[in-house]
């Protein structure tokens, strides 16, 4: 899409400020810039033509109208933290951003541990909020918990607890489609239901997943459930010291998963998750291309990590994880692990303050200043089998590719319940512009490989949306007709984020990758 001619463009802005306020209505150069992916491979790509940022649903139904009038794609965003996926730039360049940041209020259901939040609560403010209240249940945080946590919960973002799949955890939601249209999904739907945040289905079909990675409408609020706090949290932090560790890690773990011992998602971390928060690439070596097998053992000497490490929690009663630690002991004391510290708590003592207690966190996002200048990294998750000969396998193959384009590699292995999300952080350094040349056909090359073993990602950045969902090719992309049909019904103008997780209208086709 071309940039919006500016006789339009002053148009819009000026209709838009007289729904919301000039204040918050910002189509300037600094303002679309602000807007921009800092983590983007190309920033041409992405180039907002400006923004708008309501308060309420009745702000957002007058701006979708004007939208709609003057044929304006909307690309809604909730915190724009999304960072490594796009963050808070559109998918297609010239559209207004829906910046719904200032919508930050929090209902608390204290009785059944249920939250119903606005788009602009992040992880921090809901944290901040159930301290003031005692803090009797909670929440699962991201890496990054600058974000929403209505928008991470959308785009399917995980986290350290129980609750760490935190779409699994949404009941209920309020979106507003494209005609204006206000709808409320499961019991919200029965007008005054006092269930809409305790049962997630209601009559008829569910709608809460279908606004999941979706542009079938602007979701408004969203129902979470939260953990109660435990009496007592119990663990363990383990370092391996081999690469080929993993598969028996991964076999060790997954029937513990399975039959519930675990309830959180553990995730199994290479030697560069942990040090990349921790030190940069220059101290250790100014040569290009994946580091050394020397330069990493340096690394992991100096900070004491091994190849692969993997934190275990367990939470409840103190009396049950008593049992099923002894339990976690002696299956990963047959691994003979490099190092295993154990780790309690129960209740009335310090917390420790780290995402397996629920605590916000951003340090994480130091790893984009693993190579210094304007770093940052873009992700590569795709879903495999709970199988450590799946996971060791998918390792070699990914490692070979990242030092064959000179990439130091970045990765983790995350358990669902029957699943492993293989995340790994590309990491980048724009001002090195031969590495930026490589970073595309590098994730190219990453995305066909998982096809051809029937993986495919979970999760993708903007640049590669419509090459994933490509990869979901059953019956000759069914799934993508299913989608386009449901848009082409709900909002065929594509006035709704288009090409998110690449669905497009029909009249947008043209505009596919």
């Amino acid at each position: 899409m071309q940039p919006l001619d500016p006789a339009i463009a002053a148009a819009a802005r000026q209709a838009f400020a007289a729904i919301v306020g000039a204040d918050h209505v910002f189509f300037n150069e600094e303002d679309q810039l602000s807007y921009q992916d800092k983590f983007a491979v190309d920033d041409a790509l992405h180039h907002p033509a400006g923004a708008v940022a309501p308060a309420t649903v009745e702000e957002i139904q007058a701006i979708l109208k004007v939208a709609r009038e003057r044929k304006l794609p909307l690309w809604p965003i909730s915190r724009g933290k999304n960072l490594g996926y796009g963050g808070s730039a559109p998918l297609l360049a010239g559209s207004v951003i829906l910046d719904l940041s200032r919508m930050r209020k929090i209902d608390y259901d204290e009785a059944n541990g249920t939250v119903l939040l606005e788009p602009g609560v992040s992880f921090y403010d809901l944290y901040d909020f159930l301290k003031s209240k005692g803090m009797k249940h909670w929440l699962s945080v991201p890496g990054n918990s600058w974000g929403s946590v209505l928008g991470n919960a959308l785009d399917r973002g995980v986290g350290y607890t129980p609750y760490g799949e935190h779409t699994t955890k949404i009941c209920g939601i309020e979106a507003v489609m494209a005609d204006g249209m206000v709808v409320r999904t499961g019991m919200g739907a029965l007008d005054g239901a006092p269930t809409w945040q305790l049962y997630k289905f209601g009559f008829g079909p569910s709608w809460d997943q279908m606004f999941v990675q979706s542009n079938f409408g602007i979701v408004t609020k969203m129902g979470l459930w939260l953990m109660p706090a435990p009496e007592s949290l119990m663990g363990m932090d383990i370092e391996f010291e081999r690469p080929e560790d993993l598969g028996p890690l991964v076999d060790a773990l997954a029937p513990l998963r399975r039959e519930g011992l675990l309830q959180q998602s553990p995730t199994i971390g290479n030697w560069l998750r942990a040090a990349a928060t921790l030190t940069t690439r220059g101290e250790w070596t100014d040569k290009p291309g994946a580091l050394s097998d020397e330069v990493i053992a340096a690394i992991r000497k100096k900070f004491n990590v091994g190849w692969w490490g993997v934190s275990l929690r367990l939470y409840g009663r103190e009396d049950m994880n008593k049992a099923a630690y002894a339990v976690l002991e002696r299956e990963m004391g047959k691994l003979k692990p490099m190092s295993l510290r154990p780790t309690t708590w129960k209740t009335g003592e310090p917390i420790e303050a780290t995402g397996w207690t629920g605590t916000p966190l951003t340090f994480p996002m130091q790893n984009a200043n693993w190579h210094g200048g304007r770093g940052g990294h873009i992700g590569f998750s795709p879903i495999l089998p709970q199988s450590g000969k799946a996971a060791l396998a998918q390792f070699q193959r990914t490692y070979a590719c990242y030092k064959e384009f000179g990439m130091d590699y970045q990765a983790s292995f995350a358990f669902g319940e029957r699943h492993l999300i293989n995340v790994n952080a590309v990491l980048l350094d724009k001002d090195d512009p031969a590495m930026m040349k490589r970073v595309d056909p590098f994730l190219k090359r990453l995305i066909a490989d998982a096809k051809a073993q029937g993986y495919g990602e979970y999760r993708t950045h903007l640049d590669y949306m419509d090459a994933v969902a490509d990869t979901y090719d059953f019956n000759r992309g069914a799934l993508a007709k299913l989608n386009r049909t449901v848009k082409d019904a709900l909002d065929p103008q594509g006035i709704i984020a288009p090409g998110k997780s690449g669905i497009w209208p029909t009249s947008m086709m043209g505009a596919k990758a």
